[in-house]
């Protein structure tokens, strides 16, 4: 039987216009910068442990326990300065770990759905876990690009993979990742470049776990794109996938990460 954790890891502080897009004549509103604190909000950080008869998975990192301590340094200035972060005691992923009596080298896999400092920053908590992935086009993308803290990930041992066919998504792209049609890494880019939706079989159905596709469900229902988008053309494409599977039979429960009406769970 397959169940899944929803942890939530901490909160972040941002402008609402970074998890909702607005219209407005602030040239980057999802900066927060110049905008008033009326605007400001927190959410979640969360995280998923998925305990699969083939394997135990962690999807993304959530906050590392740096953040209570120096998080400035951490993130770098300009992260630091355009968003903040908060982590209870009990709330990291090597503490979330320690409560179901595991640790890092127990896993089999963490997927990270893209490289944001808040999916991957908690990184060095599970670095010996067997496998550490991610896709290449998110890996090259942030190994080159402006917007992502790579000291993350220095000394972790990251592999990439390869987009398949699969038949799910947008584009039909992903990962089938035990090849039996349990659990489905899929190719959901716009907010980033190559960031993935995990999707895992259960007995009452399809769960999604959607990263930041959207940032809640009104995203889907109303089709509003993320403030941050790499392609805003990929976005609603992805976007418009996740509605259109909601209304599916076998639909089970679709999760954003930073949702803050989601709270910490065990999905059976």
């Amino acid at each position: 039987m397959t169940t899944i954790h929803v942890w939530h890891t901490g909160k972040v502080y941002i402008d609402r216009a970074l998890a909702f897009r607005e219209q407005t004549i602030h040239p980057a509103p999802y900066t927060g910068l110049c905008r008033p604190k009326s605007k400001k909000i927190w959410v979640p950080v969360s995280a998923y442990f998925i305990d699969h008869p083939k394997g135990r998975i962690l999807v993304d990192t959530g906050w590392s326990e740096e953040i209570r301590t120096h998080p400035k340094q951490h993130l770098g200035w300009l992260s630091g300065t355009l968003f903040k972060g908060t982590l209870p005691p009990g709330q990291s992923i090597r503490e979330h770990l320690i409560s179901i009596g595991l640790k890092d080298t127990d896993l089999d896999y963490v997927l990270l759905t893209h490289l944001h400092q808040d999916h991957v920053s908690g990184l060095q908590h599970v670095s010996r876990a067997k496998r550490i992935m991610t896709s290449s086009q998110e890996w090259e993308a942030a190994n080159r690009n402006f917007g992502y803290t790579r000291s993350m990930w220095q000394e972790v041992a990251v592999q990439s993979f390869e987009l398949d066919t699969i038949p799910f998504g947008p584009f039909n792209k992903g990962v089938d990742l035990f090849r039996d049609g349990s659990l489905y890494l899929v190719h959901t880019p716009g907010h980033t470049k190559g960031q993935f939706t995990v999707m895992v079989q259960t007995s009452k159905g399809w769960v999604l776990l959607i990263s930041d596709v959207g940032y809640a469900e009104r995203s889907w229902k109303d089709l509003v794109l993320p403030g941050i988008t790499t392609s805003a053309q990929e976005a609603a494409a992805s976007l418009r996938w996740v509605q259109e599977f909601a209304s599916r039979d076998d639909c089970r429960l679709i999760l954003a990460n930073h949702d803050p009406q989601v709270t910490p769970q065990l999905i059976n």
